[in-house]
């Protein structure tokens, strides 16, 4: 049997196209999405899925869904992929902005992935890909706390890396550009000016098959014409 793989955020974008790639390829899915009407077209497109609906943006469903995973097999992979962007500076930004990235952006990951950790460290076998960005390492203009948050999931990301070695668990950090996705409609630049989600999905099921005495530890992946 392939290796199971659970994927946050999966009702669009980049976690769409991760779904879609690994169900092509005969992977059994465990998905999430923020609402039931959101995960409701999941149903169709996949249809031997687990689907789980949680607003990972509200502490309690966090938990309730850290909770109800602990009940489960532990996944092989396990992609942290759901989050948001808002622009701003720092001494702009509506009050609160910085305190809803990090809960999506990071809160959510670190719970999630202490709720899967200890079965996969049982098994001593295991994948997680943080999906993190070029704004982990490079911050810009009305980044704000977008880039805050970024930063420290790829710090969270580091961190498991050196823990989970001596566990056999692989830790891969993705640092992708501007990726075609909700996040940059309405931009009026064309689609060449940014990374497909496709390309990204692509990307990510290769490092995530290789061999498991192999790891990319981390991957940036850009337009070919460059930022944005």
């Amino acid at each position: 049997m392939l290796p199971s793989v659970w994927i946050t955020g999966a009702t669009r974008g980049i976690g769409l196209a991760l779904a879609e790639k690994f169900y092509a390829q005969g992977h059994t899915l465990v998905l999430t999405g923020s609402q039931p009407e959101s995960i409701a077209p999941l149903k169709i497109k996949f249809p031997t899925a687990q689907l789980f609906a949680a607003n990972l943006e509200k502490p309690e469903e966090v938990h309730k869904l850290a909770e109800t995973w602990k009940s489960l097999p532990p996944p092989d992979i396990f992609i942290n992929n759901a989050g948001k962007f808002l622009p701003g500076a720092i001494h702009q930004e509506p009050e609160g902005t910085l305190e809803t990235l990090l809960q999506l952006n990071v809160m959510a990951p670190y719970h999630l992935t202490r709720a899967v950790l200890p079965k996969m460290m049982q098994a001593k076998s295991g994948t997680i890909i943080n999906v993190c960005s070029i704004a982990s390492v490079q911050a810009y203009p009305n980044g704000g706390s977008y880039c805050i948050s970024k930063f420290a999931l790829l710090g969270m990301s580091k961190v498991l890396r050196e823990e989970l070695k001596p566990h056999g668990i692989r830790v891969i950090s993705l640092l992708p550009g501007a990726t075609l996705t909700d996040a940059w409609a309405g931009s009026g630049l064309p689609s060449d000016r940014f990374i497909s989600p496709q390309d990204l999905a692509d990307l990510t099921y290769t490092l995530a098959t290789l061999p498991s005495t192999t790891v990319v530890e981390e991957v940036m992946i850009r337009p070919l014409l460059g930022d944005i």
